[in-house]
C-alpha cells in the first residue's frame, strides 16, 4: 500500500464519518424543513463519497460509478418531490416550522 492510498483511507475515515453526523444532526435537530432537506442531501453526499471510496480502495470502479450514478438520480427525484411537499406545506401553513405540520389533516 503506498503513502498516498494510506493517507486517502486515514482522511476518508475522518470525513465521511463527520459529513455522516453533521447530515444526521441537521435532520433531527432544526426545526426548518428546508434545513432538514439540506441535512437528508449531506447525508446522500456522505453515502456517495463513501461509494466512491470503496470502489477506488477494492478496485471495483466501474460498479462504484455506477452504483453513484444511481444514487444521484434517485437523490434528484427524492430533491424534487420533497421540494414540492414543502412548497405546499408553506402554501397552507405559512411556515417553515415542521412542529406547524401537526396541524394538517388529511
Amino acid at each position: 500500500m503506498s503513502s498516498n492510498t494510506a493517507q486517502l483511507i486515514r482522511a476518508m475515515a475522518v470525513f465521511i464519518p463527520l459529513l455522516f453526523i453533521m447530515g444526521f444532526y441537521c435532520v433531527i435537530v432544526t426545526r426548518s424543513l428546508i434545513r432538514a432537506l439540506i441535512g437528508i442531501e449531506i447525508l446522500s453526499k456522505a453515502v456517495t463519497l463513501l461509494l466512491v471510496s470503496a470502489g477506488y480502495l477494492t478496485g471495483r470502479t466501474a460498479f462504484a460509478q455506477a452504483c453513484v450514478i444511481t444514487l444521484i438520480t434517485i437523490e434528484a427525484v427524492v430533491l424534487a418531490v420533497a421540494a414540492g411537499i414543502i412548497v405546499n406545506t408553506v402554501r397552507h401553513t405559512d411556515s417553515l416550522d415542521r412542529r406547524k405540520l401537526e396541524n394538517l389533516r388529511g
